[in-house]
């Protein structure tokens, strides 16, 4: 089969179209022929080993899967021994191991039928983005109806799905975004939008407060983020963007995490995992349309590396997807 291959941590030079073996399902995972697979942060990550501590997990000095993707939606080819939930020819998306190829292994756990009459493309946007955004409006962080909210980065592929859902749940919602990008995050839901480049969301002697903030870009430093929160509100620091090659931004997460038992406001970081009962609940709000995974751009298997480049640059408007024909 065809597959996206990498053989060393590094630039998205290293990403390579290669003729490899089908893989084979394990007794609990399906092997998912592969219609489209979508692409984040995430794999920047994977392809980078950065932050440093991620190889610990990934691989110490090589990437322990050679094949790059991670969210995916296609057709079942064929299932494992101890898989009943599955059959051959079942439309399916959710998250499997190698999705930049024709043929991927996936836990039949991490998976579920894609929504009906959603195309493969939009439920490849859909995993890993969309559930990071359900899980960090989950839980004090969940807004009640009429509340503030801020989303920073709000025009990325969790910042889209995070206004979404904030507006779902009837928050006012204020997305942070790069120039270009306001109408599409209006169009996500959101009643108010900062261009960064022109604005801070602190300017002014009494900067709005929010009952609770977002943060996806992970640039800016906690004091700043806490000025604009209210006093007994939520932040969420989702994923590790920015920071140290050692840490990435994961040390600023873990700053708030410490700091938030001495502060009336509840500080949180969030590495999401994907979990099927997530799945499960983005396929019903998808079938519904009050969930709408919004594609940017698509680019064919053979141009993956020039995907990530486009995703290096910044400001995709929701998500990028890889097609395979």
């Amino acid at each position: 089969m065809k597959a996206i291959v990498q053989n060393a941590y590094g630039s998205a030079d290293l990403l390579e179209l290669r003729e490899i073996e089908r893989p084979v399902p394990r007794d609990d995972e399906v092997l998912i022929e592969i219609r489209a697979a979508g692409l984040g942060p995430e794999v920047w990550h994977f392809m980078t080993g950065r932050p440093l501590v991620a190889r610990v997990a990934l691989g110490l000095r090589r990437p322990r899967n050679p094949v790059q993707g991670w969210d995916g939606a296609g057709r079942v080819e064929a299932v494992g021994a101890k898989v009943t939930d599955f059959k051959p020819g079942d439309e399916v998306f959710g998250n499997c191991e190698g999705s930049f190829a024709e043929f991927a292994r996936a836990k039949a756990a991490k998976v579920v039928l894609k929504p009906a009459g959603l195309p493969f493309e939009q439920a490849a946007a859909l995993p890993v983005s969309a559930t990071t955004a359900r899980q960090a409006l989950s839980g004090p962080a969940r807004p009640k109806p009429g509340q503030k909210v801020l989303v920073i980065g709000a025009s990325g592929g969790v910042g889209c799905y995070a206004v979404q859902f904030a507006t779902m749940y009837g928050a006012e919602v204020t997305g942070v975004c790069g120039p270009g990008g306001a109408d599409f995050v209006r169009a996500q839901g959101a009643a108010h939008v900062i261009d960064y480049t022109t604005e801070d969301i602190g300017d002014g002697p009494h900067p709005h407060r929010y009952d609770v903030i977002v943060d996806n870009a992970g640039q800016r430093p906690l004091p700043v983020l806490r000025r604009v929160l209210a006093p007994r509100g939520t932040l969420v620091i989702v994923g590790g963007e920015g920071g140290t090659a050692l840490l990435g931004g994961l040390s600023r997460g873990l700053r708030a995490v410490l700091l938030s038992p001495f502060t009336g406001q509840n500080l949180r970081s969030l590495v999401a995992v994907t979990r099927r009962e997530d799945l499960l609940a983005l396929k019903d709000l998808a079938e519904s349309g009050k969930l709408v995974p919004p594609v940017d751009r698509t680019y064919p298997l053979a141009e993956t590396a020039e995907a990530v480049r486009h995703l290096e640059k910044g400001h995709p408007r929701g998500k990028l997807v890889v097609t395979v024909p």
